[in-house]
């Protein structure tokens, strides 16, 4: 996957630059490809919607540069943790506050956590965009290759009906719970319109992924 953005955007180089720093090493889970995908949604839904193309821009690049503390320590949040390096990065090139507020804005509320709620469109798109590169066949890639990194089941039980509030027992975890305890849920959650559109499609995919996986489970050919 390429990298595309707005030529001649020094200060977006830049950015690009040092955010690709804080993913050395990191899991295909969450690496710079997932970086880029959200980028490239953000921008499409964010064209369709009428948001400011070059605040979304910096968002994308640098809406997980806290990731990598979060995984070191579980009680640091990511988004906070990615807003306080955001900012220095952006004050960094000179990024006056009115931009650069704006951007943290979306940082700070792609996890729709708290009160953390996304208030502009930008916050809105860029929410979107992460969430929908967890469902749909890359949210199915992605929910196997967590399942590897933390040695959970390749396969559970299809009927058992998960708590939406299950706490994540890696040991007996597996991404047909990851699924139904969150996946399939994420449809409705969208806040956009084109948002809500894309998301419609990749449920419609996963629900007939796990629906033909269970039938050759039980043997059907």
């Amino acid at each position: 996957m390429s990298d595309f953005y707005v030529k001649d955007d020094d200060e977006l180089e830049f950015v690009i630059q040092e955010a690709k720093r804080y993913f050395e090493g990191s899991k295909p889970t969450h690496d710079w490809h997932h970086v880029l995908r959200v980028y490239n949604l953000s921008q499409h839904i964010g064209r369709k919607e009428g948001a400011d193309m070059r605040i979304l821009a910096f968002a994308a690049y640098l809406h997980d540069v806290g990731r990598c503390y979060e995984e070191e320590d579980i009680s640091i949040c990511h988004a906070e943790k990615g807003c306080e390096i955001a900012r220095g990065i952006m004050e960094r090139i000179g990024m006056p506050k009115d931009f650069m507020e704006p951007v943290l804005h979306c940082i700070l509320t792609h996890r729709f956590r708290n009160n953390n709620v996304p208030e502009t469109i930008e916050a809105k798109v860029l929410y979107d965009a992460d969430k929908l590169d967890a469902i749909g066949a890359i949210g199915v890639a992605r929910a196997y290759s967590y399942a590897g990194e933390h040695n959970q089941m390749l396969i559970s039980d299809f009927e058992h009906d998960y708590d939406s509030d299950l706490h994540v027992d890696h040991s007996n975890h597996s991404p047909i719970k990851e699924y139904k305890v969150k996946l399939s849920k994420i449809r409705d959650k969208m806040l956009t319109d084109e948002g809500r559109r894309i998301a419609i499609d990749r449920d419609g995919f996963m629900k007939d992924y796990f629906e033909r996986l269970k039938r050759e489970c039980e043997g059907e050919i």
